[in-house]
């Protein structure tokens, strides 16, 4: 009497299995951020399974590290998150294969030609406060120099944080040679270094420094999700460090039309309307008109300071050793 339930549950398995063997699979490395139920990843997943008839798969951790470890051996069909102050070093590898879309529409504020490594977001380097909790706001980089000694930041370690990378290639764009000199000046005022972003902006947020490295677009979070205005990036007449995010292919993957199809997704207007208050960055290839009304109240740079991979790439550890030298002291 059972054989047929049996047979029946046996036949629907079977069914299940081969279903799940058709559905190509497209494999994501990403930042763990990407995929925390507060970042972009949960949506862009939702939005691409929509239309690509798969099952995009996302794998947090470090990216760099893990795809060259991994070499020709890697999961990956897309590494997304990636940023041009380790691009020099991800093309050296020969992991990655042109991504093939048309970047001339890019709304970025830098030309990009790349072939390889395609942009989705990008921002600024810049210092955030509470407008509530101090007034004497440092209106340039030597003003925020020359603040008195009981004035408080929190940034991160560069050589653990892409952020804090890209703070130390800012100080050496503003001061190159005197680098050094301007850490041992902004040191006395360093509350701590954190290890990430997120360990910094809490701090900030919990009152515990009266700014906090981050980006010209973080402001935007408080204004749309809590309508709150008080805080502010600093903006400086010296000018402000560029960062893109970037994703790309991985030359091996086993299943480049998708991968083809996810990064030409990433241009679309529906992923970049959504990857402003999904990221918390200004969309690569959205009008300015077309940003959520939240952006559109941030006050931003005149001045854009850049380091292409190259030159990024070549002052690294010169800019971290200046760094550590200058906060060890």
């Amino acid at each position: 009497m059972k054989t047929a339930p049996l047979f029946a549950t046996g036949l629907l398995a079977t069914a299940t299995l081969v279903a799940a063997q058709e559905t190509p699979v497209l494999t994501v490395y990403a930042g763990d951020y990407v995929v925390s139920e507060w970042g972009p990843g949960p949506r862009i997943e939702e939005m691409f399974e929509a239309q690509c008839a798969c099952d995009l798969q996302f794998k947090p951790g470090d990216l760099l590290p893990r795809i060259l470890l991994e070499g020709k051996r890697t999961d990956a069909d897309i590494v997304f998150g990636l940023n041009t102050d380790v691009t020099k070093k991800a093309r050296a590898s020969g992991l990655f294969a042109p991504h093939g879309q048309d970047t001339s529409s890019l709304t970025l504020p830098v030309t990009w030609t790349d072939e390889v490594f395609l942009p989705y977001n990008y921002g600024h380097t810049a210092f955030v406060y509470d407008e509530k909790r101090i007034t004497d706001v440092p209106e340039s980089f030597d003003a925020l120099l020359d603040a008195p000694d009981d004035f408080k930041i929190v940034i991160q370690d560069p050589r653990t944080s892409i952020s804090g990378l890209a703070l130390v290639l800012w100080v050496k764009a503003i001061y190159g040679d005197r680098a050094e000199e301007v850490w041992e000046k902004l040191a006395p005022k360093i509350l701590t270094v954190t290890k990430g972003w997120s360990e910094s902006y809490g701090l900030f947020t919990d009152g515990e420094a009266d700014m906090v490295l981050s980006y010209t677009t973080s402001p935007a979070y408080h204004i749309i999700a809590e309508d709150d205005r008080s805080k502010k990036a600093a903006i400086f007449p010296e000018g402000h460090y560029f960062m893109v995010e970037l994703s790309a292919k991985v030359a091996g993957t086993d299943v480049p039309e998708l991968a083809d199809q996810f990064l030409e997704f990433q241009l679309s207007p529906e992923f970049q309307s959504m990857i402003a208050t999904g990221n918390w960055s200004f969309p690569a290839k959205l009008d300015h008109s077309d940003w959520p009304d939240g952006f559109k109240e941030l006050a931003l740079p005149e001045t854009v300071l850049f380091y292409n991979e190259d030159e990024a790439a070549a002052l690294r550890d010169e800019t971290v050793e200046e760094w550590r030298r200058a906060l060890s002291r």
